[in-house]
């Protein structure tokens, strides 16, 4: 697992996401998020939940990107397109796979429903009232009423916000009954999303209830439980129940984000010695490594692989506790066995090669370079794996290929300044007419592009 850095595409979404289907309107939620995580392991069980969704919707699954945010919050959104964004509250939060399922099908009935694309054109209509508003204000300022006038223009935002809040209930209903169709297309019961609503969202109505009606964009939790409850009661699936696989998967999930996000003493509360299941092993053996406990961590998972050899997770798990300790050329051997029984996983293969190049140096630099060309091949915005990429490069001694990967970590973090600088110094030694060149040529130009723009909105703003 790694919390990443937010790539220049993740914060962009961040800073224009407009959250549809947020939960989290009326729950705590901490003061800035910790940014996205990537795990392989988790990615594959949230893809597992939602492909058949999407299918049932017309969609295809590779159109849409999962984004996992380390958050505590009980929160789940799309935004900036196809991009449906899960936060860790929800997970741990959640009581079963159904619910999160629920949770995943609301959020594609907005996707399928178009309302991403709809909310700019709600914003843009929004425009309207709000400029009237502070017109009539400013008139009737002029014309001798100051008081009135400042209440009509300090009144805009509501103005403009009723105009949106009428239509995101709209859509927010909508996604809950196209959730239900999905649900029923694909065979599983709506009785998570009711569950769930009932649980971890009712509870705090009372607080929304106590906002101006104008700030409500969605509608009450207790308005869509039965809104839904004859939907969902009366649909043939009603009484299916979660798989066993998809309890599975919703347990090591559970286990491992207790164990990286949680304490050491919290993750024990949860899964104590006395626990000998596997997802409790997983979690704590999480927690042992991640307060330097190698002994007892390695003890856990050597249980596991033992039980499980063809788990690609253990064995991932068992190469970044060893890689991370300073034996990386012990942890080659996990990573090349979790890769055998993932391939072609772009975060696995990352793993195998800053092994390869920790450990063997030069020497292992021809495998590497492949992996991080395949994992970026798939990834482009892999800032992680371009790094790696340019030090395998400057390993090499190709200085032009290693400050062209340089570029392309900074431009995929929206860092332009040093993307820009990277990438004329590449310009310099690469080849001309060759497909590096050309690659290093169009960061410069699109670098350069924001850059300059950038320098133009600062000066705008300080004249």
């Amino acid at each position: 697992m790694v919390a990443s850095v937010v790539s220049a595409f993740g914060r962009r979404i961040a800073e224009a996401a407009v959250a549809l289907g947020a939960l989290a309107l009326i729950t705590a939620t901490p003061a800035a998020a910790q940014g996205l995580i990537r795990d392989a392991e988790i990615e594959e069980t949230l893809r597992v939940y939602t492909n058949p969704l999407l299918e049932a919707a017309g969609l295809d699954p590779a159109d849409v990107d999962l984004y996992i945010v380390n958050d505590a919050s009980v929160n789940a959104f799309v935004a900036g397109g196809q991009n449906i964004f899960v936060h860790t509250g929800l997970i741990l939060r959640a009581d079963s796979p159904n619910e999160v399922i629920g949770v995943l099908a609301h959020e594609t009935g907005h996707i399928s429903g178009g309302h991403g694309a709809r909310r700019s054109q709600d914003m843009q209509r929004a425009l309207g009232p709000m400029l009237l508003s502070i017109g009539l204000g400013v008139l009737a300022i002029a014309a001798g009423a100051p008081d009135a006038g400042a209440a009509l223009i300090s009144g805009s935002s509501a103005f403009g916000m009723g105009e949106i809040v009428r239509h995101t209930q709209v859509q927010e209903s909508s996604a809950d009954q196209a959730a239900m169709q999905f649900l029923d297309a694909t065979g599983q019961s709506g009785r998570g999303l009711i569950s769930f609503f009932n649980t971890q969202i009712r509870p705090y109505e009372f607080m929304s209830r106590r906002a101006p009606p104008w700030m409500m964009t969605h509608p009450f939790s207790s308005d869509r439980v039965e809104a839904l409850r004859e939907r969902v009661q009366s649909a043939e699936n009603y009484n299916a129940t979660d798989s066993e696989e998809n309890l599975r998967r919703f347990r090591f999930m559970q286990a491992k984000l207790v164990g990286f996000i949680q304490t050491q003493g919290q993750t024990l509360a949860r899964y104590p010695l006395r626990d000998t299941s596997q997802p409790a092993r997983y979690a704590r053996a999480v927690a042992y490594y991640r307060v330097s406990d190698l002994t007892r961590a390695r003890g856990e998972l050597d249980v596991l692989m033992r039980e499980d050899p063809n788990n690609p997770y253990f064995q991932e798990l068992m190469g970044q506790i060893l890689f991370e300790n300073g034996r990386a050329e012990e942890s080659i051997a996990y990573h090349r066995r979790s890769l055998e029984l993932v391939p072609n996983q772009p975060l696995l293969q990352i793993n195998l090669a800053r092994a390869l190049n920790a450990a063997e140096g030069r020497a292992g630099t021809d495998e590497s370079i492949a992996l991080l060309q395949a994992a970026v091949a798939r990834e482009p915005d892999n800032a992680y794996a371009w790094r790696e990429l340019a030090q395998a490069r400057d390993l090499r001694g190709e200085e032009g290929l290693a400050q062209l990967a340089s570029a392309e970590q900074n431009f995929a973090l929206g860092d332009y300044n040093s993307a820009l600088s990277f990438a004329e110094r590449a310009r310099r030694t690469l080849p001309r007419n060759t497909p590096s060149y050309q690659r290093a040529n169009d960061i410069v130009l699109f670098a350069g592009n924001e850059v300059r723009d950038r320098q133009a909105q600062q000066r705008g703003r300080r004249s």
